[in-house]
């Protein structure tokens, strides 16, 4: 067997294989799992943290709207931080009816809460957690970056995890095996042995 044929035999088995992709990937999704992981932490506090998203507050009284959206939405244009001018200028539309409420975000991220019962503007707030969600997707960047390079550092973390508790499982797995190995030679060995004649 040549040199090349047992290297290349060396760098086959799993656990050898494993760790590479396991030192290599880590590098590879370091930068964008930082991000990911970051921006995602944040995502879980945002209903906590007044700066991330804005606290929704609650309308007059609850149930179907008494206003038409269309009532609604010009008096979240009378608010000038959003920018509200027409339909285009809006990002979303948030509903709570539970809460008598409806949020206006406009295209900078404004949002305008409107009683849905009397057209009154509640809160008007500046909201990041769009903001942050698009840092922890990659679209903030753009649709390219999201698909060539966010969606690989996921996949990559998969394949890091997948590997590392192969690693992790592996000593214990051969440990085990040794034990059963041991046990089975010992009893053979004494199954070998004769009986002493009564």
């Amino acid at each position: 067997m040549t040199a090349v044929n047992i290297r290349l035999g060396v760098c086959l088995k799993p656990q050898i294989l494993f760790r590479k992709i396991h030192h290599w990937g880590s590098i590879f999704v370091a930068l964008p799992l930082l991000l990911m992981i970051g921006a995602g932490i944040l995502l879980m506090l945002k209903k906590e943290n007044s700066w991330i998203q804005p606290p929704t507050v609650s309308g007059s009284q609850s149930g179907v709207p008494s206003l038409s959206i269309k009532q609604l939405f010009d008096a979240a244009k009378a608010s000038p931080q959003a920018g509200l001018t027409d339909w285009n200028s809006l990002e979303r539309v948030d509903f709570k009816p539970g809460k008598g409420v409806a949020k206006f975000v406009g295209a900078n991220n404004w949002e305008v809460q409107v009683d849905t019962h009397t057209g009154e503007i509640l809160q008007v707030a500046y909201r990041r957690s769009d903001i942050i969600e698009s840092l922890h997707d990659g679209s903030f960047f753009s649709d390219t970056i999201k698909l060539y390079l966010f969606l690989p550092a996921g996949i990559g973390l998969f394949i890091l995890w997948v590997t590392g508790l192969y690693l992790f499982f592996l000593p214990h797995i051969k440990k085990r095996q040794k034990r059963i190995k041991k046990v089975n030679n010992a009893n053979s060995s004494t199954e070998g042995v004769r009986q002493p004649a009564e």
